[in-house]
């Protein structure tokens, strides 16, 4: 991939369930559904039952895959991945580093958003001025924090120069936070804000983008209805219209699909796993995942200010029993930050091994040789509260006595924000393919509590190998780069980093051209339904 340095990455299929489309290579990463049964055709509503409703439909001020679900079905991005994690165009025709220090983005023309307003290089540079904007706080200006100038060269070309030269820029762009937003719209948004809203109030409740599909209603806690784009600029949705119906119970969902009340369900527990396979006129779709799943502990709360403490409890959860119990085998233990969807993977970073009786030598060292109390934070997520408890039941073997605390997601997002936790159980998708974006946004100073550093990790060592790393432009050696980072996180401890899952939904027999990037975001615009 170009963006990378030359480097090409490539997902494997993971034994999905489902049956595929037989003209797809099974080694080309995922591949699209393609049903047994009544075929699909164009029109009628698709429905998905989903366990949790967006936060909100402002690309640039929120930071939750349930939203971005959402918002990668309304707004579009420069750039794009496809299915093997390979870098393409979308709203930007090309790319290219004209300098060492400067990116030329050529954009699409005849693009209009739904509002019926132009898409130009004015509108890009407004999105990334919004973005930057400290008044607006956006919790993804790291994305971009890099670019020191940004100049419209003409209604089709913007040249953007970095403060160092910056190979993952244009995958940067690929991000959904990255999102193109009607300049009208922005601008309306900001009046809002001078009369004393709050900066993403009003395109949150005008969500107007250039994509598939438009936004048509919101019943919070309800629904999300989306309508086809019928003016799209390339091929038309096929569907009339989406609905996203937010069914938090897992057992309910699945009754949803047999019962034919929703085409596609997400997400799928792996106890489930067998339900699907095993039950007439419903499918299992599985991928590997550009994600991490992790127990985070607040590094500014005693007793986890004591790495002594942190590095007792990673080394006594059981993160094969997780695997086999909780997971049934799907996904991979993790060891680091990312794994080999992303660039900086390395199979020479040293994880933390089981080992109850150190950690309780450790503990002792750290002064808690009786062991404490303390709490895990969690959202309701039937995976996470099981793997919640098996922490807990864990963390009994060296003394500490765990809470398990659940919170629904709007107001867990918003507490471990704020840093009420003790520990918690959260995840990221890795949507940008590079090790620089996850380990800036979970860890770096600056990143401190909504925009994504809930461990409240501050660590001037750690924030310069970031920037070290981010600078290098040798691939070898900023690899090695991301190898020392890794290997640091594992002294340090700010969490334990537990699995990257497999991202698992089901969908209807006649379900056609459904399939979901590494992120876990649904591809709906090919999708057909009986």
């Amino acid at each position: 991939m170009n963006a990378h340095g030359g480097k090409q990455l490539q997902y494997g299929l993971i034994g999905a369930a489902a049956l595929f489309m037989a003209g797809c290579a099974s080694d080309s990463g995922v591949e699209e559904v393609d049903a047994n049964g009544t075929e699909g055709s164009p029109g009628g509503d698709l429905i998905l039952a989903v366990l949790s409703d967006a936060n909100t439909l402002d690309p640039h001020t929120g930071n939750d895959v349930p939203s971005g679900n959402i918002q990668t079905n309304v707004y579009e991005t420069l750039t794009k991945f496809n299915e093997d994690m390979e870098l393409e165009p979308l709203l930007a025709e090309s790319w290219e580093a004209i300098e060492d220090d400067v990116w030329e983005f050529k954009l699409n023309e005849g693009i209009t958003f739904h509002d019926d307003s132009e898409f130009n290089a004015d509108v890009v540079k407004a999105n990334l001025e919004r973005i930057l904007d400290e008044e607006v706080a956006s919790p993804r200006k790291i994305l971009f924090e890099i670019i020191e100038e940004i100049e419209v060269v003409d209604d089709h070309t913007i040249h953007l120069s970095t403060e160092v030269p910056f190979a993952p820029l244009p995958a940067h762009f690929a991000h959904y936070a990255a999102g193109i937003v009607s300049q009208d719209v922005i601008e309306e948004d900001y009046a809002n804000m001078e009369a004393g809203g709050q900066p993403g109030e009003y395109i949150n409740e005008n969500p107007i983008g250039t994509g598939y599909f438009t936004f048509n209603s919101w019943a919070p806690g309800d629904q999300i209805v989306l309508d086809q784009n019928p003016d799209y600029w390339g091929e038309p949705a096929l569907v009339d219209t989406v609905t996203f119906r937010v069914v938090p119970e897992d057992q309910t969902r699945l009754a949803d699909l047999e019962t034919g009340a929703a085409h596609i369900i997400s997400p799928i527990t792996a106890s489930d796993f067998g339900r699907l396979n095993n039950t007439d006129g419903i499918n299992a779709y599985e991928r590997n995942a550009a994600s991490i799943t992790y127990l985070g502990f607040n590094m500014q709360k005693e007793p986890f200010d004591d790495v002594n403490v942190r590095k007792a409890v990673a080394m006594t959860i059981n993160k094969e029993d997780m695997m086999n119990g909780i997971l049934e085998g799907t996904g991979e233990v993790a060891v680091g930050t990312v794994n080999d969807t992303n660039f900086g993977y390395s199979e020479n970073v040293t994880g933390i091994e089981r080992d109850p009786e150190r950690a309780r030598e450790l503990l002792a060292e750290a002064g808690y040789e009786d062991g404490f109390s303390t709490t895990i934070w969690t959202n309701d997520n039937r995976e996470r509260m099981d793997i919640a408890e098996m922490a807990q039941q864990n963390l009994e073997e060296i003394g500490i006595d765990v809470e398990i605390r659940v919170v629904e997601w709007g107001a867990y997002l918003d507490a471990t924000a704020s840093g009420e936790h003790d520990m918690f159980i959260l995840g990221l998708s890795l949507g940008t393919g590079d090790a620089d974006y996850p380990m800036h946004m979970l860890f770096h100073s600056d990143n401190i509590g909504p925009p994504g550093n809930r461990v409240f990790m501050e660590d001037d060592t750690f924030d310069d190998m970031l920037h070290q790393a981010r600078i290098e432009q040798d691939e070898n050696t900023r690899l090695g780069l991301y190898e020392d980072a890794s290997n640091y996180l594992n002294e340090e401890v700010p969490m334990t980093f537990l699995y990257h899952p497999s991202h698992i939904m089901g969908y209807r027999d006649g379900v056609e051209g459904f399939w979901a990037d590494a992120s876990g975001f649904y591809q709906l615009n090919e999708v057909t339904i009986p």
